[in-house]
């Protein structure tokens, strides 16, 4: 059975940091892409930062230069350091994966293809 189970999450000021990390059993992490997706009250889902097999990362634009991706393929975990924090960070966080990836610098646009997903982590940043 497949679990995906983050932690780390809280509540900070603006400019703080937090560092989110995601646990993964049940398939073969190594072998997936994994990302971090976010979600506020009354919007939608948006992806935060992905990683691939190699190590290639993405980011979207409101994160890149604040959030770092990274995993520990020996852990079977995944992080998500995040550094000047904002207000509208705040959000709910999910990690997410898609297993037996062949391309090892290959990871998909948007969430469709994402097919495990943790329960999320919460973060709050006010001003």
């Amino acid at each position: 059975q497949v679990h995906l189970v983050e932690s780390g999450g809280g509540s900070v000021q603006a400019g703080g940091s937090l560092r989110l990390s995601c646990v993964a059993s049940g398939y073969t992490f190594r072998s997936s892409c994994m990302g971090w997706f976010r979600q506020a009250p009354g919007k939608e889902r948006e992806g935060v930062a992905a990683i691939a097999r190699d190590g290639t990362t993405i980011y979207s634009e409101s994160v890149k230069g604040r959030f770092t991706i990274s995993r520990d393929n020996a852990k079977n975990t995944l992080y998500l350091q995040m550094n000047s924090l904002k207000p509208e960070d705040t959000a709910m966080y999910y990690c997410a994966a898609v297993p037996g990836v062949v391309v090892a610098g290959w990871c998909p646009k948007g969430d469709s293809m994402y097919s495990y997903w943790g329960q999320g982590t919460q973060v709050t940043v006010s001003s």
